[in-house]
């Protein structure tokens, strides 16, 4: 077998290296600019993705943190939404003890229930300014959506299917029921 640099003797033909590696398709003969450009577009390919890794890390982390957040706000919420209303009923709660006390050492039933009437009243217009709301339902059409009907009595005619009684009162609070009223109704 001969080699690819000897002649048909055995002697080395330099002639025969010209035609080593001439095919630039072969693997290793692309020019070294090329090789260069390829590695570098490489790396700028390889820093982008890791720029984008991090933008990705980052805007995960920043939402995980936002997610945390209101969720430690939600419950912070929670546990303090009654405070306010709280802190108002306190002046009433400071009216009931003066009464209280007034029960035991006063006599005079027209001075505890007058005291008893400014209470009552101090607490409605309290809750009032809250934003609450009683219903009217006697002497009104039965509604399904705003009473719960408790009874039916039997009535004259003029009165059937109207609320006679109310056993509880049902309240709105801005304007949304947050209690229906327990009614009887006329058949």
């Amino acid at each position: 077998m001969t080699d690819m640099n000897t002649n048909n003797k055995g002697e080395f033909d330099p002639a025969a290296m010209d035609n080593l590696n001439t095919d630039e398709n072969i693997a290793g003969s692309s020019p070294l600019g090329e090789v260069n450009e390829q590695e570098e577009e490489m790396e700028k390919l390889k820093a982008e993705i890791q720029e984008q890794k991090d933008k990705y890390l980052r805007l995960f982390a920043e939402f995980d943190n936002f997610r945390k957040r209101s969720a430690r706000e939600n419950l912070e919420l929670r546990q303090t939404a009654g405070k306010e209303v709280i802190i108002s009923l306190l002046d009433v709660l400071d009216d009931c003890d003066r009464a209280e006390k007034q029960l035991q050492t006063t006599e005079n039933l027209a001075q505890i229930r007058e005291g008893v009437q400014l209470v009552f009243s101090k607490l409605r217009s309290v809750l009032q300014g809250k934003g609450l709301k009683a219903m009217n339902s006697i002497n009104t059409d039965f509604d399904v959506e705003t009473q719960e009907a408790i009874t039916e009595i039997p009535v004259p005619d003029p009165q059937k299917g109207k609320v006679i009684d109310e056993v509880q009162k049902g309240y709105y609070l801005n304007d949304k029921i947050i209690r229906h009223a327990k009614v009887v109704v006329g058949k």
